[in-house]
Order: C-alpha cells, then structure tokens, then sequence
C-alpha cells in the first residue's frame, strides 16, 4: 500500500525555510492576481475609456460582498483544517473539505440569485450614475452568472495550501490569470467587446483554473482528498468554519460599506472621474497589500499547524518573520505610490483630469502605508491560531469604528481630499490598535486559547 503525503514538515523544518517554501507561491498568486487586475483595467480605460473604469468601480462593493461569502469559508474553513492536521485529526479534516465545498456551492448559489434579480437597484445605491449604470450592470450580470466557480476555486486553493501543496495552489492562480489577461486582450481589444468581454475573461479562466485544482485535489496519493462521502454538511464543523471565518467575512463586509461610501462620496464631491480615480488608485496600492496577503497566506498553516500541535515558539518566530516582511513590502509601496505616482497611473489612462485626481489621492492615501503591513498580518495571525474575537475585533476597529465614521464627516468639510484623508487617519489608528493587543496577548501568555471546538 502506497504511504499517503502528510503537510508533517509545518511541524519539523525551520521556521524561515517554510515561510518561504509556502509565502513565495502565494505571494507569487497574489501578485498575478493583482496584475490581472492591473492589466483588466487598463484594458478598459484604453479600449473603451475612462467611464469605463468608473463603471468597473462602481462593482467594487458588489465584489468584495461576494468576496466576503468566499473569504469566511476559505479562510475558516482552512484555518481549522490546518488544526485539525497539526492534530493529526485527519478523518475529521476530510469531512471539513467536503463542507468547504458544500458551502461554497450553495452560498455562492443564493447571493448570485438575490444579487442578479435587485441588480439595478444595488448598482445604484452602490454609486453608479446614468454614465456609469450600463457599464457596470453588463459587467456584473456576467460575473455572477459565475459566482459558484469563482467561490470554489478560492476556497480550493486555499485547501492546497494548507495541505502541503503550495506549489499547486500557484499554479491554479497563475493558471486563471494568464488566460483572464490574453482573453483579455483578445475579447476586450480584438474582438472589441467592451466591459462584457473583461467580464467573461474572468469567468472563462475561474472555470479552467478550478477545473485544475479539483483534479489535483482528488489525488489518492495525498492524506486529505475530495471523495464521496465527505459533502454531508455537518452542523459542528460549520458552525466553526464561520466562527473563524467571521473575522475576514466582517472585515469584506465592512469594505463593501466603506467602499460604497467611498463611492458616493467621490460621486458627489467629485463626479464619475473621481469614482474612476479611485478605481486606479485602489487597484495600484492594493497590489501591494496583496503581496502582504500572500505572506498571510504563508503564515497561515505553518501558524495553524504549530498551534494546533504545541509547539508555540515556532508560532510566534513564524510572527516575526511575517511581520518583517510585510513592513519591507509596504515601505516600498509608500516610496513608489508617493514619490513616483504619475509612472503607475499613466498605465491607465492618458486622461489629465483623471490622472490629476489619482495622482491626488494616491499622494494621501499611502501617507501609513509603511505601518500598514504589521496591521494586516496581526489581523490574520490571530485568526490563523483560531482566535476569532481578536481577528473579528481588529478588523472591524479599521473598518467600523474609524474609517466610517470618517468617511461620513471629513467630506463634508474636505469634500474629496476628505474621503482620501479618512482612509489614511483610520490606517494610523489601527496599528496603534494593533500593536496593543499583540502586546497584551504576548504578555499575558495566552497561548492555549481558542475559539475552537470539535470535541
């Protein structure tokens, strides 16, 4: 009988090796992730133009919402299934595969029916305009017609990570961001498609991508595999995937509203180009804090697996290592993003009014970018080892508690200085918040507690 492959090297290689061997495919994801987002738009702002982008971001809330669904059942889902490894439970992780899965179909199922049929009247709460509305109504229909593939190949991906197959995960992402930039440029510049044409890339190239990693993910060599039998959703499990997974669903949540506000207060300080700059401005700095993701995502299992296995001074040098490198990765964005603004932003577009308004609000937004990245991987530290409250506190403190309110005050004094002020003043005010807590966990050792129960 063939010996099965168990992820047992979390739990026995150096913690510096393993931060690398699982954060430099997930960084490599998240940054082919980011460009093809990079390049999506350019596309549109070249090929059709700049309310084209306008249109694009006005989605944005509708997108993070799906994605908030898709990040509470990877993230907890793989969360507990790195624990559950690092116990060597490995009956019950199979069974929390088969629910991530479970899950995906039918969550990904109802928020696609209730989002296409109140279509219009979400794109015009979310700050679409007669200019923007048809742009993004055609691009968003598309996507959800989509939606289940999309919410299973993140929650998949997520599983090979924590399974021992980085690698593979990579592949799957690289995989779908290829075909998403060449059919790209084929159905958006060739065949002249417009917005219509970004949105079928993208659900031509989920679909292939997760294809690829349900395949691999049925390999009968590997210790924790899709088969029949493991689909039934069970109340326990599902009850702490979304325990853990609450803390990156409220925190996509709470970007949904902020961006909805973000965008309703450009609209009405600044009109559609102001929406469009921000689109620019988002896509360029959050490139970066992808990269920051992909370290999380490297962090998550090593984190997971040691916690779940005792072994907590490897848990807290996995920490160090995360936090150092996420800092190195934001202080760049900061010198790039505030000295060097026009070089990213000419990608886009060749409009001066649109580049003067996201050179503008790019210059103010990045101002906390170098302490940004400590925050990020706090956040999903304390998730990775179970510890949902915190992670659910965290992030609802930077959305929430500061950058709302925020956003529904400065722009009335500052008009669309105010909306990029109000991100920058909630990011300051979130590290400190950040760094307080870690402090406080650290001295009072609290290690051995979860929010955690399959017993």
């Amino acid at each position: 009988m063939q010996q099965k492959k168990s992820p047992k090297e979390l739990g026995t290689e150096p913690i510096g090796k393993l931060l690398m061997q699982y954060a430099i495919p997930a960084v490599i994801s998240m940054l082919a992730a980011s460009i093809y987002n990079i390049v999506d738009r350019a596309f549109l702002g070249q090929g059709v133009g700049p309310l084209a982008i306008a249109g694009l971001a006005v989605t944005f809330p509708i997108m993070n919402l799906s994605a908030s669904f898709g990040a509470m059942i990877g993230a907890g889902g793989s969360t507990l299934l790195s624990i559950k490894l690092g116990q060597r439970d490995y009956e019950t992780a199979e069974r929390v595969l088969g629910n991530i899965v479970s899950l995906n179909v039918v969550i990904g199922a109802i928020f696609a029916l209730l989002a296409i049929i109140f279509i219009d009247p979400i794109l015009l709460f979310f700050g679409a305009s007669d200019n923007t509305i048809d742009y993004a109504r055609e691009y968003m229909l598309i996507i959800l017609y989509g939606n289940i593939i999309c919410h299973l190949n993140h929650g998949l991906v997520s599983v090979q990570r924590v399974t021992g197959h980085p690698n593979k995960a990579m592949i799957a992402t690289l995989m779908g961001v290829c075909i998403n930039v060449a059919l790209d440029w084929l159905l958006i510049i060739v065949f002249k498609w417009g917005i219509a044409g970004a949105a079928i890339a993208t659900v031509i190239s989920q679909t292939i991508s997760t294809i690829y990693i349900t395949v691999a993910l049925c390999n009968k060599k590997d210790m924790i595999r899709l088969h029949k039998g493991i689909y039934e959703m069970k109340r326990r499990i599902v009850k702490n995937i979304f325990a853990i997974g609450i803390s990156p669903f409220c925190m996509q949540l709470c970007m949904c509203l902020v961006v909805i506000l973000i965008n309703r207060g450009l609209l009405h300080h600044g009109g559609d180009l102001a929406i469009g700059a921000y689109g620019i401005v988002n896509g360029i700095t959050f490139t970066f804090i992808m990269i920051v993701m992909g370290i999380n995502q490297g962090m998550q299992p090593i984190a997971g697996y040691n916690y779940g296995a005792k072994q907590y001074d490897r848990v807290v040098r996995v920490l160090k290592y995360s936090i150092l490198y996420a800092t190195i990765v934001m202080c760049c964005s900061f010198i790039l993003c505030e000295f060097f603004p026009e070089i990213t932003i000419e990608i886009f577009t060749d409009d001066p009014e649109l580049t003067a308004l996201a050179v503008e609000g790019m210059k103010i937004i990045v101002l906390m970018t170098p302490l940004v990245g400590f925050q990020i991987v706090t956040g999903n530290f304390f998730q990775s080892i179970g510890m949902a409250k915190k992670s659910i506190f965290l992030s609802l403190c930077r959305q929430l508690i500061f950058l709302i309110p925020m956003l529904l005050i400065l722009p009335n004094f500052m008009g669309t200085k105010g909306v990029w002020a109000s991100i920058t003043i909630a990011d300051g005010v979130s590290v400190i918040t950040a760094g307080v807590m870690l402090w406080h966990f650290f001295k009072k050792g609290n290690f051995n507690q979860t929010d955690i129960d399959l017993d």
